[in-house]
């Protein structure tokens, strides 16, 4: 690496408020149950970030696996009721592993379980946008996890990777770490041997012709590095920077940023309800759009009107979220739909005009709507 630290790694060494998102494969055994000599490594660091004046939000997997051993099961449930009795069991040992070790350091832990349903759903996400900025003025640590015990499979973030880039918007975060058992991201299968680092990520063009796994090498764990490099677009677009390397490397990581896969921030910071428009929210349909409100839409940020839209799929009442594609079927932004899905055939392709004045308002305002990268 450069003697030089890019400008993202300096601006992920020196963020005042950072999420650090920890794996299964991180703080347990193969076999099950907490590696009590993992979580105490982790928490020493984080420990110190705090110390040298930083707050630190803890994202954790690890309950499922921490509850494999104590429940007699021989490896990693795949059906939903033993992964939530795991999680059951698994969750209060680990939060309590938690809450030991931090008070070494006479910091205080605040748990906090989370369901897509807390995201998807505004007031939830207010809420918990609200506790988690309280404990951290309240000089705690929130260690976050999905609540895997009430979680079903249609509400599921599907892996602590999201859940992380969604707490760290939420929380507002100058940074985001993500800690795994790879030490950073490849242009393929590092135990292959023919695999190249990749240091610097700068923009998608630096992703050309990398094929990231689905599930990590443990067998612990569910997200794998896609879901990770997914995971960091999520954040990077939305002006954080993100941090990917191995928990081995967490000192380095939380200290010169030194280690693994920098992700620079590709975009700017978004409202809440922008940021929970395009990233948070479950879409209940889609709009498809001829290339004039495309352009519209994605271009000029202009409200979409019922002349662009040709087609609506999907069930969905006014109020709802929607896909907005285009004649490709590329998702191109997303947004409040101000019409019940059985209004618009007959409003569709046809200009303001030649609508009844009721009927005259915008399908998806601008101030509704989020154009995607």
């Amino acid at each position: 690496m450069n003697d030089q630290p890019s400008a993202t790694r300096k601006a992920v060494a020196a963020a005042q408020r950072v999420v650090v998102k920890v794996g299964s494969s991180s703080l347990t055994t193969t076999e099950g149950g907490l590696d009590a000599a993992r979580l105490a490594t982790l928490v020493d660091t984080v420990a110190r970030r705090v110390a040298s004046g930083g707050q630190v939000v803890l994202v954790s997997s690890g309950a499922i696996a921490a509850g494999i051993a104590p429940l007699g099961l021989r490896r990693r449930p795949k059906d939903l009721a033993t992964q939530q009795a795991a999680a059951s069991v698994g969750q209060q040992a680990l939060a309590h592993a938690y809450a030991e070790s931090f008070s070494r350091y006479s910091l205080t832990v605040g748990q906090v379980l989370l369901t897509a349903d807390d995201v998807v759903r505004r007031g939830h996400y207010r809420n918990a946008q609200r506790t988690l900025n309280r404990l951290l003025g309240l000089g705690a640590v929130p260690v976050v996890n999905e609540n895997d015990t009430v979680a079903t499979t249609e509400i599921r973030f599907g892996d602590n990777d999201r859940l992380a880039a969604l707490v760290s918007h939420l929380v507002g975060a100058d940074a985001l770490i993500m800690l795994s058992d790879v030490d950073a991201l490849y242009d393929g299968d590092p135990r292959r041997g023919d695999a190249s680092v990749i240091r610097e990520v700068n923009g998608d063009a630096d992703m050309a012709g990398v094929h990231a796994g689905r599930t990590g090498a443990s067998g612990l764990g569910t997200g794998g590095m896609a879901s990770k490099v997914e995971a960091a677009k999520v954040a990077c677009s939305s002006g954080i920077p993100v941090l990917l390397t191995s928990a081995a490397l967490a000192e380095r990581a939380l200290g010169p940023a030194d280690v693994g896969t920098a992700f620079a921030a590709t975009g700017s910071r978004l409202s809440a309800r922008r940021f929970w428009l395009a990233h948070a929210a479950g879409a209940n349909g889609r709009l498809w759009l001829d290339d004039g409100a495309v352009a519209a839409v994605v271009k000029r940020r202009r409200s979409l009107l019922a002349a662009g839209v040709t087609a609506v799929e999907g069930a969905f009442d006014g109020g709802d979220v929607v896909e907005l594609v285009n004649p490709a079927g590329e998702v191109v932004a997303r947004g409040v739909v101000a019409y019940d899905a059985a209004e618009l055939p007959e409003l569709i392709g046809r200009s303001s005009h030649q609508l009844p004045p009721e009927q005259r308002r915008e399908v998806v305002h601008a101030d509704d709507l989020v154009p995607l990268r």
